[in-house]
């Protein structure tokens, strides 16, 4: 399996999910930004398109276009509390690089 979701992460997308009311699962992808080259882009799904794979764990679907597996292949998702901050964690196997900020990274 390319993509892990660990426990935490799957039970934080099933509250959202139920908060929501909707959605079939989380969709994980790239997007061009920043000075390092790519960020993440986190969205709930409603619908499966034809270039997506799924990736399934604990319950919770996880989607992923055929474009975007190559800098995401081997990440794991994650989801931690620090303090009074809470949010999705990405662990990159893939990442060379990030930006000062860490907004982006470079495969």
């Amino acid at each position: 399996m390319s993509i892990t979701v660990t426990e935490r992460a799957a039970s934080q997308i099933q509250k959202q999910l139920i908060k929501r009311g909707s959605g079939v699962g989380l969709r994980l992808g790239v997007k061009p930004s920043g000075c390092s080259g790519y960020a993440y882009v986190l969205d709930y799904a409603d619908e499966l398109s034809e270039d997506e794979v799924v990736f399934d764990q604990f319950d919770v679907k996880v989607l992923v276009k055929q474009a975007d597996l190559d800098k995401l292949k081997g990440i794991e998702l994650d989801y931690a509390k620090e303090g009074f901050n809470e949010a999705f964690k990405f662990n990159n196997p893939n990442v060379k690089g990030m930006c000062g900020c860490g907004e982006s990274f470079s495969v």
